[in-house]
C-alpha cells in the first residue's frame, strides 16, 4: 500500500510537469493557466475502498449520445469505469487521451467505460468525442440528473471530472476526484479491481 502511495504520487508529479509542457485545445490551455471557469475544482486524490466497506451495488439506468439505452444491469459481472465530465470542462480534455489509452487496454479483458455527461446535449458529446478520439459511450444526464444522483447516493462526486472504478458486483471499489493525473494510475486500479474474485 506504501509502495502504491508512492507511485501515486511520484506519476503525479511527474504529470504535472508534463502538463505544463504541452500543447493541448484552448480550453485545456486555459485550465492549465487557471483561467478555466466552467471547471468545478477539487484537489486530485485517488481513494481505494477496501471490499467490506464498498456498500450496496449502484443501481442506475441513462440513454447515451447516440439513444441507446444503458442499465447497471448490462455491465454487472465484469468491471467498468464511470467517468464524469462535460465538454468545456478543461481537466475532462487533458484526461480524454489518458482515459481512452485504458479503455483501449483493458476492453478485452471485461472491462466496460461509460461517460457521465452532466451538461451537454448529445450533439456536443458526439462531437467531443469526435475531437478527443472518445470511443466509449456516454449517457446524457444533463436532462434529470438520474445517473450522477444513482452513485452520488453510494459515493462522493465533489468535482468534474471524477472517475469511479466499479467491481464485478456493482460497487465503488475506487474513486479519482479531479483530473486524472496519468494512465498508468487509472490502468493500476482497473487492474487491482479485475484481480478481485466476485463475491
Amino acid at each position: 500500500m506504501i509502495r502504491r502511495h508512492v507511485l501515486v504520487t511520484v506519476t503525479l508529479v511527474a504529470a504535472l510537469l508534463l502538463a505544463g509542457c504541452t500543447s493541448g485545445d484552448s480550453l485545456a490551455q486555459q485550465y492549465r493557466d487557471g483561467n478555466e471557469k466552467g471547471y468545478i475544482a477539487g484537489d486530485f486524490q485517488v481513494v481505494e475502498i477496501p471490499d467490506p466497506d464498498r456498500g450496496e451495488p449502484v443501481v442506475f439506468e441513462g440513454v447515451t449520445e447516440t439513444g441507446e439505452t444503458v442499465t447497471s444491469d448490462d455491465y454487472r459481472g465484469g468491471v467498468l469505469v464511470v467517468n464524469f465530465w462535460y465538454a468545456a470542462c478543461g481537466p475532462c480534455i487533458v484526461e480524454a487521451p489518458m482515459l481512452e489509452e485504458v479503455w483501449q487496454e483493458y476492453q478485452d479483458q471485461g472491462v466496460a467505460f461509460l461517460g457521465v455527461n452532466t451538461y451537454d446535449q448529445p450533439a456536443t458529446a458526439l462531437s467531443f468525442a469526435r475531437d478527443n478520439n472518445v470511443t466509449y459511450p456516454s449517457v446524457i444526464d444533463v436532462n434529470d440528473g438520474r445517473v450522477k444522483l444513482a452513485f452520488a447516493q453510494v459515493t462522493p462526486i465533489q468535482a468534474t471530472p471524477t472517475t469511479l472504478v466499479i467491481d464485478r458486483d456493482g460497487r465503488v471499489a475506487a474513486r479519482i476526484i479531479g483530473q486524472l493525473a496519468s494512465a498508468s494510475i487509472l490502468s493500476t486500479l482497473v487492474a487491482d479491481t479485475l484481480a478481485e474474485d466476485s463475491s
